[in-house]
C-alpha cells in the first residue's frame, strides 16, 4: 500500500463512521472499529468493544429525526500499521419532528490499527467544544 492509499483509506474509515450513524446503517457502523475498541465519550459514555457502541448508537437515535455528521479537518499522523488521527465533528441530531434538534460540536482523538479487512478505530475520545439546543 502506499502512504497515499493509506491516508485515503483512513479518511474513507473517518467519514464512514458519519455514514453509518446517519443511515442508521449499524452494520455499516460497526466496520470501523476494532472488535475490542474503546472509546471515551466523556459524559455521553465509555465503551469497550463495537458491540457496547453500536447498542448505545442504536438506541441513543433511535427515536431522532435526520441526522447529520460532518467530519472535517482530518489530521493523519501515519506510523507503519498504525495512525494518529484528529479530525472536527459538526453532529445535528434532530427531533422525530425534525422541527427542533441539538447541534454537537468537537473533536476525536484516535488510534487507528491496520487489520486483515482495513484500517479501524481501537481507541476514540471524543472532546466536546460546543453544545447548541
Amino acid at each position: 500500500m502506499s502512504e497515499y492509499q493509506d491516508r485515503q483509506d483512513i479518511s474513507d474509515l473517518l467519514i464512514r463512521y458519519a455514514t453509518g450513524i446517519d443511515r442508521r446503517d449499524w452494520d455499516l457502523f460497526r466496520t470501523v472499529f476494532t472488535p475490542d475498541c474503546q472509546l471515551d465519550y466523556g459524559q455521553i459514555g465509555l465503551w469497550d468493544g463495537v458491540d457496547a457502541v453500536t447498542e448505545f448508537m442504536d438506541v441513543a437515535h433511535a427515536a431522532a429525526g435526520y441526522l447529520m455528521h460532518r467530519i472535517s479537518n482530518i489530521v493523519i499522523d501515519l506510523q507503519g500499521d498504525t495512525a494518529v488521527t484528529r479530525c472536527y465533528v459538526d453532529a445535528w441530531i434532530m427531533a422525530a419532528d425534525n422541527n427542533s434538534g441539538v447541534n454537537a460540536r468537537g473533536f476525536y482523538d484516535d488510534e487507528i490499527v491496520r487489520t486483515d479487512v482495513g484500517w479501524r478505530i481501537a481507541r476514540r475520545t471524543f472532546t466536546t467544544v460546543q453544545v447548541v439546543y
